[in-house]
C-alpha cells in the first residue's frame, strides 16, 4: 500500500486538494496526519483535520492520524467518541508516548491502531495480548527523521521488521519527497538515512524489499515527473526512465519498452526483447567507457550478440564491441538497482515523464 502525508498547519488549499486527488488517481490509497499541535491553533487542527476527512473518504482514502498525549482531546475529540472521528473520515490512530498499552488495545477493537515500531517491545506485545487487543488493527508506523545524518540504518530495520512479522503485525515506513519538503530543515523525511536525497519511487522500491507493507511519502509533496512515474508502477507495473540523447544513430532503437531476462545480471540489465526487434546492421560507434547509467548497443563486432541493448548497473571498461548510445538521467539512476530478473521497464526521452502518466498510457 501507498500513501502521502498531508499536514495540517495550513488550510486546505484547493492546489493540496489537488494533489490528493492526483495521488488517489495515481494508485496512493491512504493519508497520513498529524495532531501535534501547538496550543494557539488547537481548534484549526480540528477544522483541517474534518475537511481533510472529508476529502479522504471522497477519495475512498485511509486516513492516519499521528496523536499523543492530550492532542485529541485539544482538537476537541475523545478516546470516549471515536465513532465521531470515525465519521469525519479517520481510519485509525498512530499512537505515539503518553498513551498506555490498555488504551490501544481498547481501540484496537474499534478501529486500526498505529504503534511506534521504534519503540515497540516483547513486554508491549504481551500487555497487549493480556489486554484482549485485536491484533489484525495493528499496525506498526516507523518515525520519520527530518535531521539528516539521524534516519534509520537498513540492518537494524530490517531486523526490527523481521520480529515485527513474527510476532503478525504489519508494517509501515516513509520515504522522502522531492517538491515541497516540510520545513524547517526541509531536508526530506525519510525513515532511512540512505533515502534522504533518493528518487521516491527508488525508494519506496527499497522499502518493498525490506518487509515493508506500507510505504508513504513523508513529505508534502513530490514533482510532476515522479508522480507519474509512480502511476507507471502502480497502475501498470512498469519501471519508466528518462535517458539522454549523446547523439548516437541508434537512439531511437533503445527506447521503449523492455523486461530484464530473468536471469538477472550482476552488472547489467540486459533486454530481454531486444532479440526480438528488427535489428540493423549496428556499426561501430561511441565505444566509450560505461560508466553506470549508461545504455549500450552491442554492435556489429559481437557478432550474434549484435543488438543487445543493456543498462549498466555500476562503471565497466571500454568495449569496442559495444556502442554506448544514451545515459539514464541522474534522477532516475537509482531506479537501475530495482529493475530485478523479469522486470518491465521503459526507456523514454528526457522530459516525457513531465507530461505522461500511466494512467493516460492504459
Amino acid at each position: 500500500m501507498y500513501g502521502i502525508s498531508v499536514f495540517l498547519g495550513q488550510d486546505m488549499t484547493a492546489e493540496t486538494k489537488s494533489y490528493i486527488r492526483q495521488m488517489s488517481t495515481a494508485g496512493f490509497k491512504g493519508i497520513f496526519t498529524s495532531l501535534h499541535i501547538p496550543e494557539e491553533n488547537a481548534a484549526l487542527y480540528s477544522d483541517r483535520l474534518k475537511k481533510l476527512g472529508e476529502i479522504a473518504k471522497s477519495e475512498k482514502m485511509t486516513l492516519m492520524v499521528d496523536i499523543s498525549g492530550d492532542a485529541l482531546n485539544r482538537a476537541g475529540f475523545s478516546f470516549e467518541r471515536i465513532d465521531q472521528l470515525l465519521e469525519a473520515g479517520v481510519t485509525g490512530l498512530r499512537m505515539d508516548y503518553a498513551i498506555s498499552n490498555q488504551q490501544m488495545a481498547i481501540l484496537s477493537n474499534q478501529l486500526t491502531v498505529g504503534l511506534n515500531a521504534s519503540t515497540l517491545t516483547m513486554e508491549d506485545i504481551k500487555e497487549l495480548r493480556e489486554a484482549n487487543a485485536n491484533f489484525k488493527n495493528f499496525e506498526a508506523w516507523h518515525n520519520y527523521y527530518p535531521r539528516p545524518e539521524t534516519g534509520l540504518d537498513k540492518e537494524s530495520f530490517q531486523r526490527k521488521n523481521s520480529w515485527l512479522k513474527e510476532n503478525d503485525i504489519r508494517v509501515y515506513a516513509f520515504v522522502p519527497g522531492n517538491k515541497e519538503l516540510r520545513g524547517p530543515l526541509r531536508e526530506g523525511l525519510p525513515t532511512l538515512e540512505e533515502h534522504r536525497h533518493v528518487n521516491p519511487l527508488a525508494a519506496s522500491l527499497s522499502l518493498e524489499n525490506l518487509l515493508v507493507d506500507g510505504i508513504y511519502i513523508g513529505d508534502p509533496q513530490i514533482d510532476q515527473r515522479t508522480m507519474n512515474q509512480f502511476d507507471f508502477y502502480l497502475n501498470q507495473t512498469l519501471l519508466v526512465l528518462e535517458t539522454e540523447n549523446h547523439g548516437s544513430q541508434y537512439y531511437s532503437y533503445v527506447l521503449g519498452e523492455h523486461s530484464n531476462r530473468l536471469d538477472d545480471a550482476r552488472d547489467v540489465i540486459r533486454s530481454a526483447d531486444a532479440r526480438f526487434k528488427e535489428i540493423p546492421e549496428i556499426k561501430l560507434e561511441f565505444t566509450s567507457e560505461r560508466t553506470a547509467g549508461s545504455v549500450t548497443v552491442d554492435n556489429i563486432g559481437y557478432g550474434r550478440y549484435m543488438g543487445e541493448i543493456q543498462i549498466t548497473k555500476r562503471d565497466l571498461p571500454r568495449n569496442e564491441k559495444i556502442n554506448v548510445v544514451s545515459k539514464i538521467v541522474n534522477e532516475d539512476r537509482a531506479l537501475i538497482q530495482a529493475i530485478k530478473g523479469g522486470a518491465r521497464f521503459k526507456l523514454v526521452e528526457k522530459g516525457f515523464l513531465n507530461h505522461e502518466s500511466g494512467k493516460s498510457n492504459n
